[in-house]
């Protein structure tokens, strides 16, 4: 498998909906580094990918877009009890058995972050604008699907929804990384 492309896809998922969301304003220019869901990335894609890479068939832009909620729900716990959440194994799992897989959207939105109205349109809407774009560089990269490297790059295409879920939530809860200068107190 050529590493040096999956990067390089990796790259080019990370720059556009790192543009897309800071245009947005979902997001500052510096992004959020969060060690302890950042860790959980392992644990969760593990769990995710048999339902991922099952519902991409049919369903390509939920299978990315859902990833991008976990992301969310984990900065969630995060902020709210970490202590309590840190040592648990199932997050994925909880969230999709609370409602089902194909109801994870709003499991995440209504339930987990409490949005609701406009504000719970919004993110679905800006969810699935980023899920979007991902499946369309997926498809536009002339990788091969069903080939060793297309599983990677769409691991990668994961890995960057659930960071970016994470960022756009962190942002959401008043975590802004600006830059300090103390000049201005």
């Amino acid at each position: 498998m050529d590493i040096k492309t999956v990067k390089e896809f990796q790259q080019k998922v990370h720059d556009d909906l790192y543009q897309f969301l800071l245009h947005k304003g979902a997001i500052d220019e510096h992004l959020p580094e969060c060690p302890d869901v950042e860790e959980k990335w392992h644990q969760i894609s593990r769990a995710y990918l048999p339902d991922g890479v099952r519902e991409f068939q049919e369903y390509p832009v939920v299978s990315l877009g859902w990833m991008m909620f976990i992301g969310m729900a984990m900065a969630w716990y995060w902020d709210t009890d970490w202590e309590k959440n840190a040592n648990r194994t199932d997050f994925y799992e909880a969230l999709r058995d609370r409602n089902g897989y194909d109801n994870l959207d709003d499991t995440v939105i209504k339930d987990i972050l409490g949005y609701e109205g406009e504000k719970a349109e919004q993110v679905h809407n800006s969810v699935a604008e980023c899920a979007s774009r991902v499946y369309s560089l997926l498809t536009h990269n002339h990788i091969e699907p069903g080939t060793d490297i297309a599983f990677a790059c769409y691991v990668a295409a994961l890995h960057e929804m659930y960071l970016m879920g994470m960022a756009v939530e962190l942002n959401a809860l008043g975590y802004h990384m600006t830059p300090f200068n103390p000049s201005h107190n």
